[in-house]
């Protein structure tokens, strides 16, 4: 009860609600020491247990996993505490381009989330750890979706099977870059916007090879040196290493997510929510032990983990 309530909220309110809801008068001190305990637990049980991997070999769906990071406040300045999750996932119905932000996917029947404030190698080697846990080698597929960062697709390509992988980079990300290059090019308003609607419309129905060949063709007519040129190469410098990312067209036909949303999600509501509360600053371990004990949670994990206490 410590342990759910001061991975709830703050060890201070949860000190305050336990004595509301259950007449328990304990410390804000003594529920951040269970939750440290438990936590260090969480950590080797979400690494070792086999719960998790009878989970998701018994959900249907096709794999999908994703990657990103949250800042944190540390005693270490601000540091950026990176959430992973395996998910399964039923494709949905087959959907037309101009209806794409505007469907429904299909809820994850299965997750797996994992957090660590480390730098990029140590959280791929995690990731090379889980891929023979859940024998994603020998999944038909496994769609990896993200959004541009240089350290999550080159530690995917280092550490996740390649012959099933499909990667997707997310929509919305390639959406933010095309809306800021078009204020660039057109200033703030309805033109800006509509350049970019445009252009992404272009991505959705073609895939991403015909938005980046058109863009070049934008850019090598603009004069060399000049302040439009610049913001269209700015642009192909984020799309031209996502080229074989934005199959978008072939992935709505297929029913297949073209968005991090899940993992987006999950860094807001599993990290920040807990971690960047008010105030709070944290020790390295200790972050981590508090977000592995929300991932715990988050993968339907909770009842599993103290029954192994048990």
């Amino acid at each position: 009860m410590l342990t759910l309530a001061g991975t709830s909220w703050s060890f201070d309110a949860a000190s305050s609600h336990l004595k509301e809801f259950c007449h328990i008068h304990v410390s804000d001190d003594t529920i951040e020491r269970v939750c440290q305990e438990e936590g260090g637990r969480a950590q080797k049980w979400m690494n070792e247990s086999g719960e998790p991997v009878e989970a998701f070999a018994k959900a249907s769906g096709v794999a999908e996993f994703s990657s990103d990071g949250v800042k944190i406040n540390t005693t270490d300045d601000w540091r950026e505490m990176r959430l992973s999750t395996l998910a399964r996932r039923e494709a949905t119905g087959a959907c037309e381009p101009r209806d794409w932000d505007d469907r429904v996917l299909n809820e994850p029947t299965v997750r797996f989330s994992t957090c660590a404030i480390a730098d990029a190698d140590r959280v791929g080697a995690s990731w090379q750890r889980l891929s023979r846990r859940m024998s994603l080698k020998d999944q038909p597929v496994l769609n990896v979706l993200a959004d541009g960062a240089k350290w999550i697709w080159d530690q995917a390509a280092k550490r996740l099977p390649k012959t099933n992988g499909k990667w997707c980079v997310d929509v919305y990300h390639v959406s933010q870059h095309l809306h800021q290059c078009g204020r660039e090019l057109r200033g703030e308003g309805r033109a800006a916007r509509a350049w970019a609607d445009e252009h992404l419309s272009i991505a959705l129905e073609h895939n991403g090879p015909a938005l980046i060949a058109r863009i070049e063709s934008e850019a090598s007519d603009q004069t060399r040196g000049s302040a439009s040129r610049r913001s269209l190469e700015r642009l192909l410098t984020y799309l031209r290493p996502n080229r074989d990312r934005m199959w978008y067209r072939d992935r709505l036909a297929s029913g297949e997510a073209i968005g991090s949303g899940l993992i987006e999600g999950g860094c807001k509501n599993i990290i920040a929510a807990r971690l960047k509360l008010n105030n709070a600053r944290w020790r390295i371990r200790r972050a981590e032990r508090i977000g592995m004990l929300r991932c715990v949670e988050a993968s339907n994990q909770w009842q599993n983990f103290w029954n192994s206490a048990a």
